[in-house]
């Protein structure tokens, strides 16, 4: 396991299915950790080096006073973490309502621009940073039926790369990983026929999003790095 001793790692949506995972890996590592989730609480994950913050991304001004936030309380972010997502589908391009459309730009687009602007000036003054997002293999790979989904996950690669190339400069690196079906408990109670011996193991990706973020993987930058397990 790469070391993070005296790192500050930011990461949003901790609480969730493959967040719990990163946060308790990045606790182990030796990072302080402020997770942020609307819900979370102290007691989610009691370790001295936690903290809880409760929040959402809904804005740019949500997203500056979250990071203001924990800036003020560790002094630095060294690391950001942006696991923030959602998924829905079932329905033809022709078929799909505004609605749909907004939601998965909402959740995994616009939260992802809205945290990036109020860290990446952080990262940048310091002289250093390490931005790791979660993507999907649909990004890349796109499915019938599931269209905004995609096209979500597709811009938010793009704009990963967009970071990468912007802050190289500074120290500063940007990746993304793109995992195939998590084993969570969510995917499989909403898909419990499946094959869950071809779905991702989410400490996988989370000892990934950890090398990303450590001293180890200072010189890659720009990645978008497919996780498809068995269902290669």
């Amino acid at each position: 396991m790469e070391p993070l001793d005296n790192k500050t790692a930011l990461i949003t949506g901790a609480r969730g299915g493959l967040g719990t995972f990163v946060t308790r890996t990045f606790l182990a590592a030796g990072a302080s950790v402020a997770g942020v989730s609307r819900s979370i609480q102290q007691a989610d994950f009691p370790d001295p080096r936690f903290a809880a913050v409760p929040g959402e991304l809904s804005s740019r001004e949500a997203a500056q006073a979250l990071a203001d936030r924990v800036a003020r309380r560790f002094g630095r972010i060294d690391v950001l973490v942006h696991l923030v997502g959602g998924f829905a589908g079932g329905a033809p391009v022709g078929e799909t309502d505004d609605a749909t459309l907004e939601r998965m730009l909402d959740l995994n687009l616009r939260s992802a621009f809205h945290i990036l602007r109020a860290v990446i000036p952080l990262m940048r003054a310091a002289g250093s940073g390490r931005i790791v997002a979660i993507g999907s293999r649909a990004a890349v790979e796109p499915q019938p039926f599931i269209a905004a989904y995609s096209a979500s996950k597709a811009a938010l690669v793009s704009l990963m790369r967009s970071v990468a190339m912007e802050n190289k400069d500074r120290g500063v690196t940007a990746n993304v990983i793109l995992p195939g079906t998590m084993d969570t408990p969510a995917n499989r109670a909403a898909d419990p026929n499946a094959d869950f011996a071809k779905w991702i193991d989410p400490q996988q990706v989370a000892n990934l999003s950890l090398w990303l973020s450590s001293e180890a993987a200072s010189q890659v930058t720009g990645a978008v790095i497919p996780v498809y397990g068995k269902d290669l």
